[in-house]
């Protein structure tokens, strides 16, 4: 399907900071960005650079005063999410080397502490692709997912004990338990078409029988009309924005996902 993202994003800057922006999707295997806007207000001198994961990413130094960044793209991306029941479980020694480093714990993935609990959801099932689907429907069952959670920024360990969060925690729970399991797992944010409230999205991805499959325990299907925006261990590295000075949170943001009935012109 075609889809059309916009995002606006608005800070009143005391002094000038420095920014890191990650909002730009890039194309590849599951998606093809046709056209793509990036407009900052007021205008600045801005390096772009790719990181260690491949994300595409924006440095730049905001002026005090309102500063405002507004992004919009149409994406070519998948209808359906592609699902694999039966597909297998890996084998540490067989992996790729650029998948090695999804095993390890992270800042928000403490996949060292969900050995036994992961074993104990996964008992009995298949391992590779069916144990992750296990794991999704054991967030379901007993994480709440509260797109107004009070709670922010919590690391598996903590949204366990809470059994509350929003997209990105779920996510954090779901990366932890399949590490776990010796389960290469890594976030992903982007956009959702159709997701309600409409806001930046996080889900994650797992490594079953030599491919990436995307996993999301927030929804009741595993929906399409997705696009990816970045990709990481956990939320310290898919951070939409980083600033660098005084703390600043956004006075404005908006973020849009329109289905095109047809290829842009």
């Amino acid at each position: 399907m075609w889809l059309r993202t916009e995002c606006t994003i608005t800070f009143n800057v005391s002094i000038p900071t420095a920014f890191i922006l990650m909002l730009r999707p890039r194309s590849g295997a599951h998606q093809w960005v046709a056209r793509e806007s990036y407009t900052l207000r007021p205008s600045v001198n801005v390096m772009e650079y790719i990181d260690s994961y491949g994300n595409l990413c924006q440095r730049l130094i905001a002026p005090p005063g309102e500063f405002s960044i507004r992004t919009s793209a149409d994406i070519l991306t998948a209808d359906d999410s592609i699902a694999a029941p039966g597909a297998p479980f890996d084998e540490v020694h067989n992996l790729p080397d650029s998948v090695l480093t999804y095993l390890l714990p992270s800042r928000y993935c403490e996949s060292d502490r969900f050995i036994e609990l992961g074993q104990e959801i996964v008992a009995g099932v298949t391992p590779g692709y069916d144990q992750v689907a296990c794991i999704v429907s054991w967030i379901r069952r007993n994480i709440h997912f509260n797109p107004m959670s009070s709670f922010f920024q919590l690391s598996a360990v903590e949204v366990n004990q809470q059994r509350e969060g929003v997209c990105r925690e779920l996510a954090h729970l779901g990366i932890a338990l399949c590490r776990g399991l010796c389960i290469p797992a890594r976030m992903v944010v982007g956009f959702l078409h159709g997701l309600e409230p409409m806001d930046f999205h996080a889900w994650f991805e797992a490594y079953v029988g030599g491919k990436w499959y995307t996993f999301d325990a927030t929804q009741a299907d595993l929906n399409g009309g997705r696009v990816t925006v970045a990709y990481g261990h956990d939320a310290a590295d898919v951070a939409i924005f980083n600033q660098f000075g005084p703390a600043l949170y956004p006075t404005g943001m908006k973020v849009g996902v329109e289905r095109l009935e047809s290829a842009p012109d």
